[in-house]
């Protein structure tokens, strides 16, 4: 078996079905899976605590982006994810511009 790192993002992801997915993440880390939520959201801007209070010992570790794209954030932590959980793929691979049309 090869181990398999896993992105899980929060917003409109776990958020959508939290029992469910304590359940999906409780399958990937009992088959030998590494799970990290990897947000967009911003600790400066005082974002990170529901993440926290939801997710704390659940992943093996929480990821706050601050906005930048998640492959890059991920890449410079020396992380490489084998699979990706989001519903906005974009936000993989492209940093958030709130004021962008």
């Amino acid at each position: 078996m090869t181990k398999i790192i896993i992105s899980l993002d929060y917003d409109e992801c776990y958020t959508r079905d939290p029992k469910t997915w304590d359940q999906v993440i409780k399958v990937f880390k009992d088959a030998g899976h590494t799970v990290y939520c990897v947000t967009m959201r911003s600790p400066s801007l005082g974002e990170s605590s529901e993440v926290i209070s939801n997710l704390s010992g659940k992943v093996d570790a929480i990821f706050f982006t601050d906005r930048k794209g998640k492959r890059d954030f991920m890449y410079d932590h020396g992380i490489a994810v084998s699979v990706w959980i989001d519903d906005m793929p974009e936000a993989i691979i492209m940093n958030f511009h709130p004021n962008a049309n």
